[in-house]
């Protein structure tokens, strides 16, 4: 995706949103900063980015009730920013819908590839690709996911909503159709991060794709949970 996004960076921190903006402007981006959710609130009435880098610890209202508000289908793609121990917050973001997640303090490099990895999800496809022609797409349950578009769609061909690191773990699992992965290789393969044995995101986000694409996501056949070892996509189940 070419450089040129509208990105907001909201974070109570001078120095780091300033630096924050400072780097991702050199990268072509163009950046507008908030100290506060009433700020961010501010930019958002004058209009909607591309994607925002939210703090979630910030004095008065918080990243989290901000995240909770950004939501529906004009809601601009999240990346959260988050401190050493704030493991639950982080969670609960991750379930009320973010795209990823950036620990502080900030690498600047991975930085720019999670906002071009988050963007390039968001914008493979158009309206138009969600047409009936099923051809290269892969069904999960009772929906098919195309590769090309990044997207997720019900059996009418309408889009579903899909999270960046949502698309991420279908991603793997329709490479690794009827194979069992263990944590270490969907968090490897998935998120491109090393395994924490205390990170509950992998579970949350799988819970989140079973109400999404099966029959009865309390008895889910599409993706299995293999006890004591991980998970499987198996694609034949009925």
């Amino acid at each position: 995706m070419a450089d040129g996004n509208l990105i907001y960076v909201c974070d109570d921190e001078k120095d780091l949103r300033e630096m924050l903006a400072e780097y991702l402007g050199k990268h072509g981006f163009e950046v507008r900063q908030a100290g506060n959710a009433d700020e961010a609130r501010a930019l958002l009435a004058d209009g909607k980015p591309d994607l925002m880098l939210l703090d979630i610890n910030m004095p008065g209202e918080d990243g989290l009730s901000l995240l909770r508000s950004l939501q529906g289908e004009d809601a601009p793609r999240v990346i959260m920013l988050t401190a050493a121990g704030e493991t639950v917050d982080r969670i609960v973001g991750l379930e009320m819908g973010a795209d990823d997640y950036l620990g502080k303090p900030v690498d600047l490099r991975e930085l720019v590839a999670r906002v071009r990895a988050v963007l390039r999800r968001a914008g493979k496809s158009d309206e138009g690709s969600a047409s009936t022609d099923r051809e290269g797409r892969i069904r999960f349950g009772k929906t098919w996911l195309d590769l090309e578009a990044a997207k997720l769609f019900d059996e009418e061909g309408a889009s579903l909503p899909l999270t960046s690191m949502e698309f991420n773990l279908l991603k793997l699992f329709a490479l690794n159709k009827g194979r069992v992965l263990n944590r270490d290789q969907i968090l490897e393969g998935a998120h491109d991060r090393s395994w924490d044995p205390f990170d509950r995101s992998i579970d949350i986000r799988i819970s989140r794709i079973r109400k999404k694409i099966e029959p009865n996501p309390t008895k889910p056949v599409t993706i299995r949970t293999v006890r004591g070892i991980g998970y499987i996509f198996d694609p034949d189940a009925s």
